[in-house]
């Protein structure tokens, strides 16, 4: 973008630990997709910077969610931008000293300009000189007035691993807290049929695994939503964990993600049973099996049958890179797997 011009700016000058710290921010305050826990942590390590979720975790405590658009709100992108849309949202977290302004972007330095309108006049961009404001408040809020004072993204931890949960979308009749038993898959396509059957019509916690980078790559979960949306609007109460993906759009249902380690690396979904009781606790931030210890020793990994995710669609492709992605918190890239362990624990050899 900047090669024909006299301030070019190469990405490596743009990538440094206050654009990702904006980065983080701007997520958080907007509510955005949970995919950028891994992309932006990919981006970060490619640049040479380490962060982890606990990051993520510690700046949603202290910064404002000011957006309310769709999952969390009934506006879509095209409402965020009616409302003044990134200007409006750079304007008030610049106010809030909730950015870092002294950064490079490829517009030139500093990140003041993201904060004023922008309009063509002829060819050529026009900032204003003025700052941007909201234009609708029920859509972007005053950071001093937000719709929350967190940024609605927690980390679970316990024997299930580690897993991030959108807090944000999660609407009214989403329990926060509660054990029920487990329903366990293996496809999101098993689920379905398993609503489709009518044998979810009670509490429970669903479970599906071997959905990590390892495993299959990470697809996205989309057909898990709705039969468990449709099953929480009956009264029942429900919660997802797995090591797969969902994105922003992942409503009301709470949903523990991107649980590291992956079953397929010895992580504790690979032992879990039907009709374990399993633990969410989002304001206490866990995540726990609630099966004793020694029980869970002698226990057997389940067996993966991935053959069917192995094939199509291109994914051949990229057979040789998925042995070495990097854990769901680590980006789940192949980059710099020469300092990554490969997992030793969990399924045979062969079932990987």
């Amino acid at each position: 973008m900047t090669d024909p011009g006299e301030g070019y700016t190469p990405v490596g000058r743009v990538i440094d630990e206050k654009a990702v710290v904006n980065g983080v921010v701007a997520l958080l305050a907007t509510g955005g997709s949970t995919n950028l826990t891994m992309h932006l942590v990919a981006v970060a390590r490619a640049a040479g910077i380490r962060i982890d979720w606990d990051d993520f975790s510690d700046l949603s405590r202290a910064v404002p969610f000011i957006v309310r658009i769709y999952p969390n709100g009934p506006e879509d992108i095209n409402g965020f931008e009616k409302a003044g849309g990134i200007p409006a949202l750079v304007s008030e977290l610049l106010g809030g000293g909730y950015l870092h302004r002294d950064v490079e972007t490829v517009a030139g330095p500093g990140l003041e300009r993201y904060g004023r309108p922008l309009a063509l006049e002829g060819d050529e961009p026009v900032w204003s000189e003025e700052r941007a404001a909201s234009r609708n408040r029920e859509v972007i809020a005053e950071a001093a007035r937000p719709f929350d004072e967190s940024g609605g993204l927690k980390v679970l931890s316990g024997n299930l691993g580690r897993a991030v949960i959108k807090t944000s979308a999660l609407g009214e009749g989403a329990h926060t807290a509660l054990e029920a038993p487990a329903a366990v898959f293996d496809d999101q396509h098993e689920l379905v049929e398993a609503f489709e059957r009518g044998d979810l019509n009670r509490d429970l916690v669903a479970v599906v695994r071997f959905q990590g980078p390892q495993a299959i790559g990470m697809p996205e979960l989309h057909k898990l939503i709705t039969p468990l949306s449709v099953l929480l609007h009956r009264g029942f109460r429900v919660a997802l964990v797995t090591d797969g993906r969902l994105s922003g759009a992942s409503g009301v249902v709470p949903s523990a993600i991107h649980v590291t380690p992956e079953a397929l690396c010895g992580g504790l979904l690979g032992k879990v049973r039907d009709g374990d009781p399993v633990r969410i606790d989002v304001e206490r931030g866990q995540l726990e099996l609630a099966v004793g210890e020694e029980e869970l020793a002698g226990r057997e990994y389940a067996v993966p049958h991935l053959e069917g995710h192995r094939t199509g669609m291109g994914r051949q492709i990229f057979a040789s890179l998925r042995s070495s992605m990097m854990s769901a918190e680590e980006g789940g890239s192949a980059l710099f797997t020469y300092v990554h362990e490969r997992c030793d624990v969990g399924p045979a050899e062969d079932d990987r």
